[in-house]
């Protein structure tokens, strides 16, 4: 059970739904640097995994000199990047339930572009779930009268991310090298950046912070890594509808950890779309977990 894409799938966004508690630790952080730090020492990181799995390195070389995987890793890494973007200013400038309703509109996106592009079935529980979803980001739109840019932004373009990774035939560790080393050039640009205004973490930051931006890598990294192979290994709508987990513990931290304030809108949004994760979950729970062939070139 515990190797099936959607028990992956669970670790994974167990462990996101968590990460505002490690990032409470460097407020008003400079966003673009801590990205940048973090694509530069994951590489490490997955070269030593690469060297555990025993995956030979000329496979991540004939990713890279194939056009269109090094385009379709490029890509990813960059919706990765947006993403990440979105999700980290938010947690470190107060917007811990910004970012929880940005991955609770993620889902939908998922869902729509699994059934557009990768011709994913809806079970009945699922098209309930769907319906209660969008009930409750309905609800909650109406209610506030605009559209909440920064979760949509950060939902749609993890979505994306998602459904890149789908059109790239190479294992997990492998796609993941592709999309960091794509990366480097945009976080060398942000890092030189802030050295040349003196504005630099490694100006201007104590030793404690600079190793809070360090450790970002690999704390972001694991769940990254557990959603590729998930992605893998079920389909886009499961995955979809398993990330509801995720900003339901990232609401749970907002309001109990953090203290932001939980107004009734948001209670009775919430509640719908918890509804509607009862309703995955007890589909996921009836269905035996199949494992596809490797996807190895």
């Amino acid at each position: 059970m515990l190797l099936s894409g959607n028990w992956i799938a669970v670790s994974a966004f167990l462990v996101w739904g968590l990460l505002p508690l490690y990032f409470q630790y460097i407020p008003n952080s400079n966003v673009f640097e801590i990205l940048s730090i973090r694509v530069l020492f994951s590489i490490p990181c997955i070269y030593l995994l690469l060297k555990i799995y025993a995956i030979p390195l000329n496979r991540v070389w004939q990713a890279i000199r194939h056009p269109r995987t090094l385009l379709l890793c490029f890509l990813a890494g960059l919706f990765n990047f947006i993403s990440l973007y979105s999700f980290t200013w938010a947690v470190t400038n107060e917007q811990v339930l910004a970012a929880s309703l940005g991955y609770f509109i993620n889902p939908i996106f998922s869902i729509i572009l699994g059934i557009l592009f990768l011709k994913d079935k809806l079970s009945k529980n699922q098209l309930c779930a769907v319906v209660l979803a969008l009930t409750g980001i309905s609800y909650q739109v109406f209610y506030y009268g605009e559209l909440p840019w920064l979760s949509l932004i950060m939902g749609g373009a993890f979505a994306l991310y998602g459904l890149i990774k789908k059109f790239i035939k190479y294992d997990a560790i492998t796609i993941m090298m592709v999309e960091l080393i794509a990366m480097v050039p945009l976080a060398f640009y942000f890092m030189l950046n802030e050295i040349w205004h003196g504005t630099s973490v490694w100006q201007t930051g104590d030793a404690t912070t600079i190793s809070l931006y360090i450790l970002a890598a690999p704390v972001t990294l694991i769940p990254l890594l557990l959603f590729s192979l998930a992605v893998e290994r079920t389909s886009l709508v499961m995955i979809g509808f398993i990330q509801y987990i995720e900003p339901s513990l990232q609401f749970l931290l907002a309001v109990i950890v953090f203290g932001e304030a939980l107004q009734q809108v948001k209670i009775v949004s919430f509640g719908f779309i918890w509804l509607g994760l009862l309703l995955c979950l007890a589909d996921m729970a009836m269905k035996k977990p199949t494992l596809p062939p490797s996807t190895t070139s």
